[in-house]
């Protein structure tokens, strides 16, 4: 159950911080912080999926 719930935050986190990165894509601070909020939403749904596996 909580690897459900690890997932589907994950997956929220990442398109959080891709939509973000679109929206500012401009500011170069910005950039960064919504980069690296990406990158961790998406470690965190891959390692997620493959313990569902």
């Amino acid at each position: 159950m909580i690897t459900i719930i690890s997932l589907i935050i994950g997956i929220l986190l990442f398109g959080a911080g891709v939509y973000y990165l679109q929206q500012n894509k401009n500011d170069a601070e910005s950039r960064k912080i919504y980069g690296v909020t990406a990158a961790i939403g998406a470690v965190v749904a891959v390692v997620c999926a493959v313990m569902l596996l």
